[in-house]
């Protein structure tokens, strides 16, 4: 990096956190630091709820995602804008009925207090393990590509936004996320641009397109009802609507955001700006992944992206079988080449077929060369991390990007993860606060009590999230990491809340006892691996009211709870 990216990078960053403590200094209660005093606009609601969701793991995972597997992967978001108008319709007006600061309070209203506690603590434990993620994906990623120390960079972001969110709360959140989805779309729409300079003088928009067709990368809807295809329409439609209702319907670091609307219509605007920017925009990130793909298909690319591995095995007994693949990559470049001149030149459809199918076999020889290469760097070292996905965008940023915009693109990462990190500990914080410290506590407090026990505990959270991003390991996707983690738990948290809206019958007992034996049953299906994970939020939300009915008929439950 040149002095003029640290110039962008550090002011960037600087810039975000100072105008987030100045803009919201001086929270005087609770009200103001948890909701925002509810002053927010819709269109500040809807980038929250955005930013919220858009990590850095969005950033630096769905452009390699594209990269490896092509466009199908926006097929998980089909299911978001119909959630947004289910929580539209039936979560939103409850909540603001209810005046209150979390989604699990409703719970105690509906059923009873350990069915609150019980909820709000599965909360706590799939986001706060969220949390340290959502820091450790950029830093082990810029640490492996840039060298910087891990620890370092886990702690450094998690100290800028600790700084803001415990001095502004929930405003502080929403204001600076405002300046972070800017900095967001104008670095993803340069790098978009500069791709697409790079390509060849005969190669336009087009032509890419047709290249990425040709690779197989443009295949965007799969009808079929195949479980062991992750990504499919039905998978995204049924599986990803229970996600995002799950998601945006219960889980805190979402509700949190449209509960500080100034009015019940302005957080549906908010939530329906979401429905309508949220798919384009994950197919706007996956293309910029496509456009990668045929940036190297004119340009030489790593046999694996991840400079640690590619050292690794470079420095072993087994560098000259790397070499070896290394030159078979080298050939099976050239060869594409021409293959994809013929493809792009010649206009016969008869001959631009023949072309294709051999654009398609030289990609499946290099898949094969890839593969061969990941046991070569396993083999040198098991511990090392051979899924490289999470690093092929960063790899072209510093590699190919000019100077300034890549300090602009590393902004882009770690505010992405200012934000998703600022949501979850500001949510984690009022969960903390409202569901278990003060509902359990007996003794009479003001409101300056809990105001300074909600900053306590955003601190406390914030040492969790670093603590847990320090001791975490690479999987083999990182935004599928996060959304496994949610989707172990929330079709539970689902399947509770429908309960509580639809079906009086089950009382809190029945949803007490359900909710725990769906709990382990979801764990022990996830281990075992008896579906792909989308399916899980289904499952879970099904079993749940399935369990609860159940033992609500059979008479085990003697709980009469409270309907308020």
């Amino acid at each position: 990096m040149q002095a003029v990216d640290w110039i962008v990078l550090i002011g960037t960053l600087v810039f975000i956190v100072s105008y987030g403590v100045w803009k919201t200094r001086g929270s005087k209660n609770v009200q103001d630091f948890l909701k925002g005093g509810n002053t927010s606009n819709w269109w500040t609601i809807g980038l929250s709820v955005m930013a919220t969701q858009a990590s850095a793991i969005t950033f630096l995972s769905t452009p390699g995602q594209a990269f490896h597997d092509g466009m199908g992967f926006v097929q998980f978001y089909f299911g978001l804008p119909i959630a947004m108008i289910v929580i539209c319709m039936v979560f939103i007006p409850i909540y603001h009925r209810l005046k209150v600061y979390t989604a699990y309070e409703f719970l105690e209203n509906r059923f009873d207090l350990k069915t609150r506690s019980l909820t709000a603590m599965l909360f706590l434990t799939q986001r706060g393990l969220a949390a340290g993620i959502t820091i450790f994906a950029p830093a082990i990623i810029l640490s492996a590509v840039l060298g910087w120390n891990l620890i370092y960079l886990n702690i450094i972001i998690g100290v800028l936004v600790i700084i803001y969110t415990v001095s502004g709360g929930t405003k502080a959140v929403s204001v600076t996320q405002k300046q972070q989805m800017a900095v967001i779309f104008a670095g993803m729409f340069a790098a978009f641009f500069i791709i697409l300079s790079y390509l060849p003088e005969n190669i336009n928009f087009s032509n890419a397109l047709e290249i990425a067709g040709a690779g197989g990368k443009m295949e965007i809807i799969d009808f079929s009802f195949n479980l062991d295809n992750r990504y499919t329409f039905w998978s995204g439609i049924i599986g990803g609507t229970f996600l995002a209702l799950s998601y945006f319907g219960t889980d805190q670091s979402q509700v949190q955001r449209y509960l500080s609307g100034k009015s019940v219509k302005q957080s549906q605007m908010g939530l329906i700006m979401n429905g309508i920017l949220k798919v384009p925009m994950q197919f706007f990130i996956l293309l910029v992944g496509v456009m990668v793909f045929v940036f190297y298909q004119f340009n030489p690319s790593p046999l694996n992206f991840n400079p640690v591995a590619t050292e690794t095995v470079m420095n072993s007994q087994f560098s000259d079988d790397y070499q070896e693949l290394q030159k078979l990559q080298k050939i099976n470049f050239e060869t594409r080449q021409q293959a994809l001149y013929n493809f792009t030149n010649y206009q016969n459809p008869s001959e631009k077929k023949l072309y294709q199918q051999s654009i398609i076999q030289l990609d499946e020889e290099e898949k094969i060369i890839r593969t061969k290469a990941k046991e070569i760097i396993s083999k040198a070292d098991a511990l090392v991390e051979t899924n490289d996905k999470d690093y092929v965008f960063i790899h072209f940023i510093l590699n190919n990007l000019p100077r300034g915009l890549i300090g602009l693109l590393l902004a882009v990462i770690l505010s992405a993860a200012m934000s998703s990190t600022a949501s979850e500990l500001n949510a984690l914080a009022t969960t903390t606060t409202m569901d278990l410290y003060k509902r359990n506590k007996k003794q009479n407090k003001d409101e300056s009590h809990f105001l300074k026990a909600s900053k306590w505990f955003t601190l406390l959270w914030g040492v969790i999230a670093i603590t847990i991003a320090c001791v975490a390991n690479l999987f083999d996707n990182l935004i599928q990491l996060v959304n496994i983690i949610g989707s172990i738990f929330y079709g539970n948290v689902l399947g509770i809340f429908l309960l509580a809206f639809f079906i009086k019958y089950v009382k809190g007992n029945a949803v007490f006892i359900a909710a725990i034996i769906t709990q382990v049953i979801v764990i022990w299906g996830w281990w075992f691996d008896w579906m792909p994970y989308l399916w899980l939020n289904l499952f879970g939300c099904v079993l749940v009211i399935s369990i609860g009915l159940l033992i609500q008929t059979l008479g085990l439950n003697n709980n009469t709870s409270p309907q308020k």
